[in-house]
C-alpha cells in the first residue's frame, strides 16, 4: 500500500510536534512528513526518531521519520509559539507540495496539520480553507470541492462553507446540492460504507414546512433529492436538521451551510473532529483544531485528532496494527 503524506501545518504551532508523535505511534505504517526539516528536528529528537530524507517508494521504518523538506522556512525564521506571516506562507507551501505529490501518483492521500488563518492572511494569501486551495491545484471549479466533517459518530458534508448566509442562499442551487450529494456518496463508499444512506438537511427550519417558511426547499433541496435518487443515491427528502440528526439510519448528512454542519460535529467531537475535502479526486483530510500556539514547543501536544484523521485513510496506531 502506498504511503500517506502528512503536511505539518503552521511550523510555529503544534503541527510539527503532533506530526512526529503520529509517526512514532504508527511505526511501520507511518506517513511521510511534508514540511521544513528545521521545524521537526526538535520534536523528532524528543521522540527518539531518526530523520531521513524521503526517497520515492521508501517503506516506513519504526524509529525513522521520513521528511520531504520543502525549504519554505529557514531555522532563523522559525518562531515557535508566535503567529508569523512567514509561517503562514510556509503552511500553504507545505499543503501545495503535498497535494501536487499526491495528485501525481505514488502517495494515496494527504493529511494536514493545524493551520492559522491569521498567519496565512498576514502573508497576503487569500485562504478560505483547504477545499478551495485543492480545487485550484487540481484544476476543478472551487464550488465542486466540498468539506466533510467526521467526528462524534457523524459524517457531515457542506454544500457551502466560508461565506455569509446571504451568499450561501445565492449559491444554493439544485445542481450544486446534487453535486455535493454525489461527492458525499462517493466519499462514504471509498471509506468502506456500502450502499450509504444519506440525510439531507433542509435550508429553512422544518425544511420550509411545505412553503410556510420560505420556498427555498421546494425550489432547491427537494428537486436535488429527486435527482440524486434518480442517480442511484439513497437519500432522504429534505428534513429539518434538528429532527434528521436523530435518525440512526443515516450514514452521512448533507448540510446546506457552515454552522448547520459544524455545530453538531464540534459539539460531539470537540477538537477530535477531522475535516475531509471531497470531490477533488485527491484524498485530503485535516484536523479540526488550531495550532495551539500557547503550548507549542512544550512537548505536551496531543496527536489524537491527527491520528484520527490519518485513520480515515486506513492508518492505525502501531499497537492496533499488531494486535
Amino acid at each position: 500500500m502506498s504511503r500517506l503524506l502528512l503536511s505539518t501545518g503552521d511550523p510555529n504551532g503544534i503541527g510539527p510536534e503532533i506530526a512526529v508523535k503520529a509517526v512514532a505511534r504508527l511505526g511501520a505504517t507511518a506517513p511521510v512528513i511534508v514540511g521544513d526539516r528545521c521545524a521537526v528536528e526538535a520534536p523528532a529528537e524528543a521522540c527518539g526518531l531518526r530523520l531521513r530524507a524521503a526517497e520515492p517508494g521508501a517503506l516506513a521504518e519504526t524509529g525513522v521519520c521520513d521528511v520531504i523538506d520543502v525549504g519554505a522556512l529557514s531555522a532563523d525564521e522559525l518562531r515557535v509559539g508566535q503567529v508569523r506571516a512567514e509561517a503562514g506562507a510556509a503552511t500553504i507551501a507545505y499543503a501545495r507540495a503535498a497535494v501536487r505529490l499526491a495528485s501525481g501518483g505514488g502517495f494515496r492521500g494527504v493529511v494536514a496539520g493545524p493551520h492559522s488563518e491569521t498567519a496565512v492572511h498576514a502573508a497576503g494569501i487569500a485562504f478560505a480553507g483547504y477545499p478551495p486551495l485543492i480545487a485550484e491545484l487540481i484544476g476543478v471549479p472551487e464550488e465542486r470541492v466540498f468539506l466533510m466533517l467526521v467526528g462524534g459518530g457523524l459524517r457531515v458534508a457542506h454544500v457551502t462553507l466560508h461565506v455569509s448566509m446571504a451568499e450561501a442562499l445565492r449559491r444554493l442551487t439544485v445542481e450544486l446540492v446534487t453535486e455535493a450529494g454525489l461527492a458525499l456518496h462517493r466519499a462514504l463508499g471509498s471509506m468502506g460504507v456500502r450502499g450509504p444512506r444519506l440525510g439531507m438537511f433542509g435550508i429553512n427550519c422544518h425544511a420550509g414546512e411545505g412553503g410556510l417558511f420560505g420556498d427555498d426547499d421546494l425550489r432547491v433541496t427537494a428537486p436535488a433529492a429527486e435527482r440524486l435518487r434518480a442517480a442511484g443515491v439513497d437519500i432522504t427528502d429534505p428534513v429539518g436538521a434538528d429532527v434528521l440528526l436523530g435518525d440512526p439510519r443515516c450514514d452521512g448528512y448533507l448540510a446546506m451551510y457552515h454552522d448547520q454542519g459544524h455545530i453538531p460535529v464540534k459539539l460531539l467531537a470537540g477538537r477530535g473532529a477531522a475535516a475531509v475535502a471531497i470531490g477533488a479526486g485527491v484524498p485530503f483530510a485535516s484536523v479540526g483544531h488550531g495550532p495551539a500556539f500557547d503550548i507549542a514547543g512544550q512537548g505536551v501536544a496531543d496527536p489524537s485528532a491527527l491520528l484520527s484523521a490519518l485513520s480515515l485513510f486506513g492508518n492505525a496506531p502501531q499497537e492496533a496494527v499488531t494486535r
